[in-house]
């Protein structure tokens, strides 16, 4: 007889079976093995919204398994993932396998490591019902919106249309700020730079026009910026101020869910379902040589800041034997989490400090390398000393204008050695100005106007548009990738490069969520919920009272914009075709159906004429000169293929281009990727360049 201990993972199972042994059988939920049923609401509402779980079909077997399990082990334990996600499974399991659900039997491993998991199972404990209450008010919630409004929606707008609680909100941020974007109207104004060069000097420095006779001028036009220029003709320019100081730089702090999207984002170009597979890989265990199964990183699921104290003193000993003790801060480094966050675990940290990305690069697939060096890079940096430059700031005088110079040198280059934070704009790079003083002499070698507009908001990418989700209190770690993904997906939004901006059909469904259920779309109304969900799992606001004070409102309000709305229906620019019904005569215009995208007559149901619609590349086939047709794989994955198929079997994972290769003719493909190219896949040839 041997203990069973049920986790999430198989990749975790096989990790964590070596650390325990031979006295305990690990086996694997795969996720959720219970829940609300897809085609019905699931929901009592009547009856104070009690959920009508299932066992998943495709968990029928597997449940099985773990029952016959069971029945030969002495104690079970539910080590399922340390969050509410986890809990609730828990939970599920307990209640399916008929396990006491007041028993201590729920462990939490917060790193896949001999000591993580040495700590989980010396510290059961029975499941925490508000964590799981927490969990079924948002899965309920969840669903009441998705299961109510998509069907209004899809009448209103086109068939098979969702909307989901959190999505929604996401969209509209993007819609507002696209619709700032066309409200914008720029303003022109000028800058006048200048390069100076000091008395017995040779070498220029820059400066900018800062104020005329003391106030800080602002020149709006060409006429101003030459009336400026005509006053600095012949103009002698004098030192009149010189302030140096030292400014003092901070690491960030480790990761958190959050942070890691955006820094992976910005850093290494991956998408936040992209980024969490591959911290999900490091969490559960990669097998390092010399010494097997390892989890890599701590949970990946986090918004806390808090870091252990054997953590910190392993980074300490292995930042001063790599780079000496004056890289260590005077005491170790304390980050405050934000005041919302559920600080139930660690940050996002390395479990092995001595285990650099360099020492298992080898044991590690491309991406986990990058994300991994990321983590660790990240975590070390934030553990070190500041970084200390050496500024000064000087003023030049002539004429009563004056320019403002500044510059820095690196002093000491502390946590900069190893990481510098990823930003959505440049900082300021480092100039070292020449030796100033007080009254000295400065020839002007040129001063040059500069016209400028001012610029619109930019649009969100996914770094930007998690960092504003998470700084309004919009869903929680665990929720950002899954929510840019299904608005992406789901084609209310297009992605072109990193930028996220609305298509046609995502900016009607905000029209009619901010007119018929402002509510739901409200940032603070949203955050609220998820403030009441954060009470719930504390124990300190009763779940089912929540979906009471949620769903009376909505319901009204569904009510309401069903009566208002009888009979209107939106039609959308991005749904008319070319074509005209050789049946009836009637403009023909794109459908959505369970199967895809196809072309059918206007006037149904009067006309059921319908055509398959195919979508074409402007680019003749380099074969037989028939139409390149875009498909899929069975797996979904977009190629590039003869129309002509079986006669003409030309195919192609990269998008066929009009160009020719002007070192062969042969025709150009462009390749996707972090910096797309135009190249020429001719053997031998090699030819390629930017797309941009």
């Amino acid at each position: 007889m041997s203990d069973l201990v049920i986790v999430e993972s198989p990749s975790k199972a096989h990790t964590i079976q070596k650390y325990l042994g031979s006295g305990y059988k690990v086996l694997a939920s795969k996720g959720h093995v219970r829940d609300l049923p897809e085609k019905r609401l699931s929901v009592d509402i009547k009856h104070d919204f009690a959920p009508k779980y299932e066992i998943m079909k495709d968990k029928e077997k597997l449940i099985s398994e773990l029952k016959e399990a069971v029945s030969e082990c002495d104690k079970v334990y539910l080590a399922t993932d340390p969050d509410r996600e986890g809990e609730a499974i828990s939970w599920h399991l307990a209640y399916i396998l008929g396990l006491p659900l007041d028993s201590k039997n729920r462990v939490e491993f917060n790193e896949i490591t001999k000591t993580g998991v040495a700590n989980g199972m010396a510290n059961p404990r029975s499941i925490d019902i508000d964590l799981v209450n927490a969990q079924q008010a948002r899965r309920i919630l969840d669903r009441l919106v998705g299961y109510k409004l998509s069907p209004f929606i899809s009448q209103k707008i086109r068939r098979g249309l969702s909307a989901g609680r959190v999505q929604s909100v996401a969209l509209r941020i993007i819609v507002d700020r696209e619709n700032e974007i066309r409200a914008f109207v720029p303003e022109e104004y000028w800058t006048i730079d200048g390069k100076f060069i000091p008395k017995g000097g040779r070498k220029a420095f820059p400066a900018s026009l800062h104020s005329y006779n003391g106030e800080k001028i602002k020149i709006e036009n060409e006429e101003q910026a030459k009336k400026v220029l005509s006053d600095l003709e012949g103009a002698d320019f004098t030192v009149t101020n010189v302030k140096h100081g030292t400014r003092r730089k901070q690491p960030a702090p480790p990761f958190i869910t959050s942070t890691l999207q955006q820094d992976a984002s910005r850093k290494l170009g991956f998408q936040s379902k992209r980024t969490m597979k591959v911290a999900q890989e490091l969490y559960e265990g990669v097998t390092v040589d010399g010494i097997g199964a390892v989890g890599l990183i701590t949970y990946m699921r986090t918004d806390s800041l808090r870091i252990s104290q054997d953590a910190q003193n392993d980074a300490k000993n292995f930042i001063e034997g790599k780079w000496g003790e004056k890289y260590l801060p005077k005491k170790p480094r304390v980050f405050k989490s934000r005041s919302n966050a559920q600080d139930g675990h660690e940050a996002i940290r390395p479990t092995m400090i001595d285990l650099s990305p360099d020492r298992i690069k080898n044991n590690l697939t491309s991406d986990q390398y990058k994300l991994y060096k990321l983590i660790w890079e990240r975590f070390i940096a934030s553990q070190m000393a500041e970084c200390v430059q050496k500024t000064t700031q000087a003023d030049i005088e002539g004429n009563g204008y004056t320019f403002k110079a500044s510059g820095y040198k690196v002093d000491f280059d502390g946590f900069t050695v190893l990481y510098v934070e990823g930003k959505d704009t440049e900082d300021e790079k480092e100039t070292q100005l020449p030796a100033l003083e007080k009254d000295m002499p400065v020839r002007a070698k040129e001063i040059i106007p500069n016209q400028h507009f001012t610029q619109p908001p930019a649009r969100f990418t996914e770094a930007s548009l998690i960092k504003a989700l998470e700084e309004n209190g919009i869903g929680r770690p665990s929720t950002y990738s899954a929510t840019i993904t299904t608005i992406v997906s789901r084609n209310y939004v297009k992605r072109e490069a990193k930028t996220l901006y609305p298509t046609e059909l995502g900016e009607v469904i905000t029209k009619l969520m901010k007119e018929r259920f402002p509510k739901i779309v409200n940032v603070k109304f949203t955050a609220q919920m998820e403030t009441e969900l954060d009470e719930v799992e504390h124990g300190n606001e009763e779940w089912v009272q929540l979906l009471h004070g949620f769903y009376g409102d909505f319901e009204e309000t569904l009510k309401k914009a069903k009566a208002d709305m009888e009979g209107q229906k939106y039609d959308l620019e991005e749904d008319k075709t070319d074509f005209i019904c050789e049946n009836c005569g009637k403009p023909m215009v794109y459908k959505y159906g369970r199967y895809g995208k196809f072309i059918a007559c206007s006037g149904y149901p009067e006309c059921k004429t319908v055509k398959k619609f195919v979508e074409k590349v402007e680019v003749p086939c380099p074969k037989c000169g028939g139409d390149i047709i875009v498909r899929k794989t069975k797996r979904g994955k977009t190629f590039y293929g003869c129309g002509n198929y079986p006669n003409c079997d030309f195919a192609s994972w990269d998008e066929p281009t009009s160009e020719k290769c002007p070192q062969c003719g042969s025709m150009l493909y462009k390749k996707a990727g972090k910096k797309p190219m135009i190249v020429c896949t001719k053997e031998g040839c090699g030819f390629k360049k930017s797309s941009d």
